[in-house]
Formats: structure tokens, sequence, C-alpha cells
């Protein structure tokens, strides 16, 4: 089983590294502060590691859990790093009260980080309709995830499964942008009709 490296160093990326560690894989963890990277490597125990902000990520799989505002700058300074990875781009690109996309229309944060990354790289959109404090807890849940490359789906789909969790592909890249539209729904459904941020969506599949 293949490793994974997850640049940021936030609630995302801390539910995802724990799942991962538990589900066997190495983790290695990315950040600009080094001492809270060792921080959350320590709290996971022996299957993380602590990786250097710029250099080349050890994982074939390379987790962006950064807010979308950053993503951009963040794969531009790895840049050449990325070079053969595939990168899941967890981002929401919602506004500040989560009743709008900030992406303008015909395209996605998915697509504009997939300019930015080189050639060889290919970037798969998965996990941002997800709550951090809901996948932290361990439930079984679907995640929903779009890309273009056939192999870099394939691995993304088999590292949903790792973590215990359901992939559900929804078709190419450009599908990422109604996956990003999905939060400012979710984020209303909690606030209203739900009730509380203790959701999750999913699939029910004729069985």
């Amino acid at each position: 089983m293949s490793s994974v490296s997850i640049i940021g160093l936030g609630n995302m990326a801390g539910a995802l590294a724990a799942r991962a560690v538990a589900g066997g894989r190495a983790v290695e963890l990315i950040g600009r502060d080094p001492a809270k990277a060792k921080d959350l490597a320590a709290a996971l125990g022996s299957g993380a590691t602590v990786g250097t902000f710029g250099a080349v990520p050890v994982g074939d799989i390379v987790v962006l859990a950064v807010p979308y505002a950053s993503a951009v700058p963040v794969v531009a300074q790895h840049r050449d790093a990325l070079a053969g990875k595939f990168i899941i781009d967890i981002s929401n690109t919602f506004n500040a009260d989560a009743t709008g996309l900030v992406i303008p229309e015909g395209t996605s944060g998915a697509q504009e980080i997939a300019k930015a990354v080189p050639a060889s790289a290919h970037v798969v959109k998965a996990f941002n309709t997800v709550f951090g404090h809901v996948l932290a807890q361990g439930r079984p849940l679907d995640v929903f995830f779009a890309g273009d490359d056939a192999r870099a789906k394939a691995d993304v789909s088999a590292f949903i499964e790792s973590l215990g969790l359901r992939p559900l592909d929804v078709g190419g890249l450009e599908m990422a942008r109604w996956l990003e539209g999905v939060g400012p729904l979710l984020m209303g459904l909690a606030r209203n009709g739900a009730g509380t941020f203790d959701i999750a969506l999913g699939v029910d599949l004729p069985g």
C-alpha cells in the first residue's frame, strides 16, 4: 500500500491523516510550521513522518489540504516537486457566508489548480463534500470524486476505500464545479433543515 503526502496541517488534514494511518498507509505531513507538523505526526504515531515544505513529496498521492485561496500559490511553490503526482484537491470555493462560489462560471477550483501543476501531474477533486469533524468520527461515508486521468482516479478511489469510505466517481474534472457547489448546499442544510453540522451526504444504492 503506497504512502500519501498531505500538504496542510488543519483539521481536515488531521482527520484524513488519522484515517490513513489507521488504514495502514504511511503518511507524510507537510506544512509551513515544522513544529506543528511534528506535533501532529507524534499524535498520529509511527505511521506518520514530517516532510519539508517545497521539497518533493514522498507519496505518489498528494493531498492538497489548504484553503482554496492558498491552493494555487502552494502548488506554485512546489511546482516541479509535484511532477508525476496524483493530487487530491479537497478545497471548497464558497464565499464568506457560504451562499455562493467565488470561482467564475465555466471553471472550478480544481481546474484552476490543474492549470498550475506540471503537465505530468493529475488533479482529482475529492473530500470537499465531507465535514472534517464528521470524517474524524470514523463513520462510513460516501466520498464523491472527479478527475480526467483514469489511473489517478483508480489510485484515489483505492485510497478512499483504504480510509473505510465509499468512493463514488462523478465523472471528469469539469464536474468539480458541481462538487464545489455542494459546499453551500451542505452548509445551508446544516444551518436550516438538518439543524446540525453533524451530517453527511450519501447515495442510497439499490441492493
